[in-house]
């Protein structure tokens, strides 16, 4: 399901253009936008000519909180008219362009490009840059969808169970850099939060249940089972009672020495039933699966990038076994094994399913963000390792690929979705001023 939005829209015009035309699309777009998912709609329905009128459009706008403004340029109009709106309405910008309509006795009836044109040039140079053109008949759904990645950010509750693992400095972030560039605060909790959160005899036995209908569990102990389904069950009711939309855990060492069991099947279980959890403490891993699911993609999975193949031209993306249990290929056996931390690791063993993918990871360095993005194909392969797993193909040369996630020093883990999500997150990019590496 897509992030809820809050978006405001209004049309400019002038009367020495065609107007009235003007104002007949207007009445179809208004209607488009009213179709949209998961939108609240704060709409100027009336067309906007003077400063005076923009200036009552703002002060509608800014009293709706709206997290985004389309501003369309019905014709040409006034260079006032979309500055007087962005001073008091200070969000992202999507200044949309109509397609010029059939001459009318040799006179430009809309020149509703220019208009963007003007529009764009004063908020450039006025130092307002959060801004997106788009000349089309439609609206920019990608646009939309950038804004609902930002917003999912912004409203997110994110926490961080322990820190990030031993050693994986690259996964640290820094708290007031983070909340500067995209709004999230994170909340910090110790391990034993989770550990000590109470789990009821019947909740156990449900989600032992769960773990043997989707599992094969011969190769785990009965207490490895039973402790498996306490922790789904603790973990599960953590995340509720502190209303958190995304979790980082430090998965290891304490989890298998302490508790007894590693959170990895826990962890594959939760999140086939929508649950953002990030393990090794990586909180911009999460981050990026937030992203990823605000703009409507199912169920992100978190990998390490972790064999290249450049005579065979392929990846393989690995986990230790935390893959979400939805995206078995549905031909390997699903099961749950101990294969790590002295028999202490329980962790999902199953090759993940085939289909387009997109990459997406929030990373920061230097105090600022960045995003590295990238396309593949996850292609079938047979069960040949422990823990979660896919074959990938790129468009372009393996080599080339591994080349800019060391160059530029890229976190070793991202998040994969299937289908096609990217373009979202370049417009998020541009208008959060982050670097974009792909």
């Amino acid at each position: 399901m897509k992030q809820k939005i809050r978006l405001g829209a209004v049309c400019l015009a002038r009367t020495t253009f065609d107007f009235q035309a003007a104002k007949e699309l207007w009445a179809g777009i208004m209607r488009e936008l009213g179709s949209l998912e998961a939108v609240d709609l704060t709409l100027v329905r009336e067309l906007v000519f003077e400063p005076s009128d923009a200036r009552a459009a703002a002060e509608s706008l800014a009293s709706a909180r709206v997290d985004a403004l389309i501003l369309v340029s019905g014709t040409f109009h006034l260079g006032h008219l979309a500055l007087e709106i962005a001073k008091v309405v200070d969000v992202p910008l999507l200044l949309w362009g109509l397609p010029e309509l059939s001459y009318n006795g040799g006179k430009i009836r809309l020149n509703s490009v220019c208009g963007v044109n003007l529009n764009a040039s004063n908020l450039y140079k006025a130092g307002f840059r959060k801004y997106r053109a788009s000349i089309q008949s439609g609206v920019d759904h990608d646009w939309v969808d950038a804004i609902r990645a930002l917003v999912a950010l912004k409203r997110a509750h994110v926490g961080i169970a322990g820190s990030r693992a031993h050693g994986f400095f690259n996964l640290g972030f820094a708290d007031l850099s983070m909340y500067r560039d995209t709004g999230v605060l994170v909340d910090h909790y110790e391990l034993g939060d989770i550990w000590k959160f109470p789990a009821k005899e019947q909740d156990v036995a449900a989600r032992t249940a769960d773990f043997r209908r989707v599992f094969d569990v011969s190769g785990i102990s009965a207490a490895q089972l039973e402790k498996v389904a306490t922790l789904a069950v603790k973990l599960g009711g953590f995340l509720d009672a502190n209303a958190l939309d995304a979790l980082a855990i430090r998965c290891w060492p304490e989890f298998a020495a302490d508790f007894g069991v590693s959170p990895c099947a826990a962890m594959s279980l939760l999140q086939s039933e929508d649950r953002i959890l990030a393990c090794e403490g990586d909180v911009e891993g999460a981050l990026s699966m937030l992203m990823q699911r605000a703009v409507g993609a199912e169920t992100p999975y978190f990998f390490d990038f972790s064999v290249v193949d450049f005579v065979k031209d392929e990846a393989l993306f690995w986990h230790c076994g935390v893959a979400p249990c939805n995206l078995t290929d549905g031909e390997c056996n699903c099961s749950l094994d101990t294969y790590f931390a002295g028999g202490k690791g329980v962790t999902a063993d199953f090759v993940l399913k085939a289909g387009h993918l997109s990459i997406l990871r929030l990373d920061s360095v230097d105090g600022k963000y960045r995003l590295f993005l990238q396309e593949a194909e996850a292609v079938p392969m047979e069960k040949e390792l422990k823990g979660t797993y896919l074959k990938a193909k790129f468009s372009r040369p393996v080599k080339e690929v591994l080349s800019l996630v060391i160059d530029n020093g890229i976190a070793h883990h991202a998040s994969a979705v299937y289908g096609s999500f990217v373009e979202p997150f370049r417009i998020a990019a541009k208008i959060a001023g982050w670097e974009v590496i792909e």
